[in-house]
C-alpha cells in the first residue's frame, strides 16, 4: 500500500509545506550536499535562519547541568514513574534499575530473562503504563532469537523484582545491528515502537515486514482499528528509528539514523513511506520529506524529546545534544548544538515531571562507530534545567 501511495504523499507534503528541510554540519564518511552547520533547505531553497521564526515565543535554552547518578553499564531506555523516580534499562546486562527522583545510586529491580545481546541488541526501550499505580506494568523492547519482541513486565511492590507477564508483539526480525528499540505511549493511549531494518534495507519497503517501520499497537497488543494497514505497521521506509516523541498538539516525531549522508527527523503520518532504501534524507526523491536532516558525523541520533518549543535529540557519533525548534509539523529555526564532545555519546533524552531534561550517556557499550572511551564515572545520567534565551 505504501508504494502505491508514495507519489500522492510526497506531492501532498510538498504543496502543504508541512515539512521544512533543515540541515546541519558537514563532512562524513561520504561527503554530501549541504554547507555550514545550521543551513537549511533542499536544493534551490534559501537557508532558513532562526530570525525567520516570526512572532514565536523565545525558545528555551540549556541552564544548569547536574549529575544525578553514575557507574551505569550501557544504559539505554528511561521512563518516569508516578513518584518522580525513573526506571532505566541496561542494554548488555538486561537489568532494570530504579533511579531516585533527586539522583543517587540506583536500585536493581531485576533482570529481564531471555535477552540476547549483539553489537546493538539487548534490553532497549522502556515505557511505563499510564495505570502503573494499579497495574505495576512497564513495557520493554527486548532482543532475542529468532526475533525481537515487546514485553509487559510486572514490577514488584518494593521495586525488587520483575516478571514477564505477557508478550505484546513478536516477529520483529533480529540482526547484529539496526534493532530500533524506542518505545513511547502516545496521546492516543497506544504504544508506538521504532524498529530498524535488521541490516537488510529491503525490509523497510516490505509491507510484510515489521522492520524499518513505526509500529503502533494497543496496550493489550491488539491492532488499533485506525492503523492504516490493518496490521501493526503505522509507517514504513525507515532505516533505524531510535527516537519517538510527541508535541503538545499531538504531532508525532521520530529520529532516524541514516547511512553515510543524512540522519533524519520526521513528522510521522499514517501510512506514509519515508523513502529508505531508495532515499536517504534529501538524497533521493522518494518518500515523505524529512523535517530536519543532519550529517551522521554530527548526529547518529538516538533518543528525542519535546520541551519548550523544541525537540531535544541525543547524538551518539556526534557526541552532543541537538535543539531543533519546531511548532507542530513545521521547523521554526535552525538546529542548535550543545555540549559537543563534553559528555560523549548521548543515548536517551527524557522530560522529567519537573520539566527538566534527563540525559543518558552511552560510553560503555563498546561502540566502534562514533565511539568514545569511557570517562571516569561513566555511564551517567545528567539533569538539565531549561530556561528562556534572549
Amino acid at each position: 500500500m505504501f508504494n502505491a501511495t508514495r507519489t500522492a504523499l510526497v506531492a501532498a507534503a510538498a504543496t502543504a509545506s508541512l515539512a521544512v528541510l533543515m540541515t546541519a554540519g558537514c563532512g562524513g564518511p561520504t561527503s554530501a550536499p549541504g554547507g555550514e552547520a545550521g543551513q537549511a533547505g533542499a536544493a534551490g531553497d534559501e537557508a532558513r535562519t532562526p530570525d525567520q521564526a516570526g512572532d514565536a515565543a523565545p525558545a528555551a535554552g540549556p541552564g544548569e547541568l547536574t549529575e544525578l547518578t553514575t557507574g551505569l553499564e550501557a544504559p539505554w531506555g528511561l521512563a518516569f514513574l508516578p513518584d518522580g523516580s525513573a526506571l532505566l534499562t541496561e542494554r548488555l546486562t538486561a537489568r532494570v534499575l530504579r533511579v531516585p527522583a533527586d539522583g543517587g545510586p540506583p536500585q536493581e529491580v531485576g533482570v529481564v530473562p531471555d535477552v540476547e545481546t549483539s553489537s546493538e541488541g539487548g534490553l532497549l526501550g522502556l515505557v511505563v503504563s499510564p495505570d502503573f499505580a494499579t497495574d505495576r506494568t512497564v513495557f520493554a523492547y527486548a532482543s532475542g532469537s529468532p526475533t525481537n519482541r515487546v514485553v509487559a513486565l510486572e514490577i514488584g511492590p518494593d521495586f525488587d523484582s520483575l516478571d514477564v507477564s505477557r508478550v505484546l508483539l513478536d516477529g520483529i526480525e533480529t540482526a547484529d545491528r539496526h534493532h530500533g528499540g524506542r518505545l513511547r505511549i502516545g496521546p492516543d493511549g497506544h504504544l508506538w515502537i521504532g524498529t530498524g531494518d535488521a541490516f537488510l534495507p529491503e525490509n523497510a519497503a516490505d509491507d510484510r515486514s515489521l522492520n524499518g517501520k513505526i509500529l503502533r499497537v494497543a496496550l493489550d497488543g491488539s491492532i488499533p482499528e485506525d492503523n492504516p494497514s490493518g496490521t501493526a505497521v503505522y509507517s514504513s521506509g525507515h532505516r533505524n528509528v531510535q527516537g519517538i516523541t510527541f508535541g503538545p498538539d499531538g504531532t508525532a516525531y521520530a529520529s532516524e539514523l541514516g547511512h553515510r549522508t543524512w540522519d533524519e527527523v520526521n513528522v510521522l503520518r499514517p501510512g506514509a513511506d519515508y523513502g529508505w532504501p531508495q532515499t536517504e534524507g534529501v538524497a533521493g526523491d522518494t518518500g515523505e520529506p524529512p523535517l530536519f536532516t543532519i550529517h551522521p558525523d554530527d548526529a547518529s541520533p538516538s533518543g528525542i524529546a519535546y520541551a519548550d518549543g523544541a525537540l531535544w535529540m541525543g547524538a551518539l557519533g556526534g557526541q552532543r545534544l541537538w535543539q531543533l525548534p519546531v511548532d507542530g509539523p513545521e521547523a521554526t529555526g535552525d538546529p542548535i548544538e550543545h555540549y559537543t564532545g563534553e559528555h560523549g555519546r548521548i543515548r536517551t533524552v527524557e522530560v522529567a515531571p519537573d520539566g527538566a531534561l534527563w540525559l543518558v550517556t552511552s560510553n560503555t557499550d563498546g561502540a566502534t562507530w562514533g565511539g568514545t572511551e569511557a570517562r571516569p564515572g561513566d555511564d551517567r545520567i545528567l539533569r538539565l534545567e531549561l530556561g528562556p534565551t534572549d
